[in-house]
């Protein structure tokens, strides 16, 4: 419509092959018409580094990946997650300057606390956009501090209840609360850059990874914090699969994004589905294929393109564009008719059933539409 400010966000983003372009080929079309586009970087950006003995996925990419982001049509990218520092400062540092570099607002991290919480702040069409990113998924020494680099924390703490007090040994409940702290620096930010901008996104790296349906009990708490002090959308990830778009008074929380433009684990290291760690990850989800290039369980395949369509400098409709990512990794997007286009949809529904959600999504034309349920 004219008039209208679309704003396009997606999940994951972390190549690691010798023609960068391709992984954004069949998508890049798409992400080049928004007027903003947003996605969270999944990797450093650099050729130098120290491997972190916190990693259990190093994860490091050419600073090719830049230049191939921006020509894809990314402006702006969250680096707040957990493997910023897998390479160390000096790997952060190159990322903070080959994305800059590209013409790539990046933010959720910098070289003290107060760089990476500094939000983005994009403009288009007469409206402003401020992007603030934070992370709950933190190894050891990852959120940065006043005198040290990293990413702008989000923590949550994790307490075990026991259910059944007459049975010892039976499961517990698991509970978990935001970082108080945390939260209150969260929305003082959210606070600030809303007096700055017209609409505030803020990108949180959270949840549990690669369980379908179930979200952490923090997350609704910091959603609701964070729409109270302003916020207009929450863009989330970390699960590498996709979860359920929330409403908190009007305003969605998109619970994960899923994966994106990201390379199956082995890219990285060849070696990783013979670890320890990744065979705790592989009891999260029984769906796992070591027989095939794409080892990750088969939901994880399931994606899409977030389009926010801004109006009257507020958000006016939620729609996604659902795709599909392939053998290669790559991410296709989905015609209307095609049964994957479907599979897509119907999985939407069927997670946010499972979490008990009032939400409703309605096809429209090639686009979906998320809305409250009334």
């Amino acid at each position: 419509m004219s008039g209208d400010l679309v704003f396009l966000a997606t999940g994951d983003v972390a190549a690691h092959r010798p023609d960068m372009a391709s992984m954004f080929a069949h998508v890049a079309p798409i992400l080049r018409a928004g007027d903003i586009t947003f996605g969270q970087l999944e990797t450093c950006v650099s050729d130098r580094g120290e491997r972190s003995v916190h990693a259990k996925l190093a994860m490091r990419c050419d600073p090719a990946l830049a230049g191939a982001a921006r020509a894809a049509g990314y402006d702006v990218m969250s680096a707040a997650g957990n493997h910023c520092l897998d390479w160390g400062r000096a790997a952060l540092s190159d990322t903070l300057e080959h994305m800059a570099g590209a013409g790539i607002a990046l933010c959720g991290a910098g070289p003290t606390l107060a760089a990476a919480r500094e939000p983005a702040i994009l403009e288009a069409g007469g409206v402003k956009v401020a992007v603030l990113a934070v992370s709950s998924i933190l190894p050891e020494g990852y959120w940065a501090e006043h005198d040290r680099p990293g990413c702008a924390p989000m923590r949550a703490f994790t307490h075990y209840e026991q259910i059944e007090h007459d049975q010892p040994g039976t499961p517990a409940r698991i509970l978990t609360t935001p970082h108080p702290g945390d939260l209150a620096r969260l929305c003082q930010d959210i606070r600030a850059a809303k007096a700055k901008a017209d609409v505030v996104a803020l990108s949180i790296h959270w949840g549990i990874h690669l369980v379908p349906i179930e979200i952490a009990q923090y997350q609704r708490a910091v959603a609701e914090a964070a729409v109270a002090a302003g916020c207009d959308v929450i863009l989330g990830h970390h699960p590498h699969i996709l979860k359920a778009i929330e409403f908190f008074g009007g305003k969605p929380v998109v619970y994960s994004m899923g994966n994106f433009a990201i390379e199956q684990p082995q890219a990285w290291d060849p070696g990783i589905t013979r670890s320890a760690s990744f065979k705790q990850l592989m009891a999260l989800n029984p769906h796992f294929d070591l027989a095939t290039a794409y080892v990750l369980p088969s939901e994880t395949r399931h994606s899409f393109i977030l389009k926010l369509v801004i109006r009257d400098k507020a958000i006016a409709e939620v729609r996604f564009i659902p795709c599909r990512i392939g053998d290669d990794s790559a991410p296709r997007p989905l015609a209307l008719g095609d049964p994957k286009f479907g599979a897509v949809v119907d999985y939407l529904r069927k997670i946010t059933e499972g979490l008990d959600v009032a939400t409703d999504y309605e096809i429209d034309g090639g686009e979906v539409v998320a809305r409250p349920r009334a």
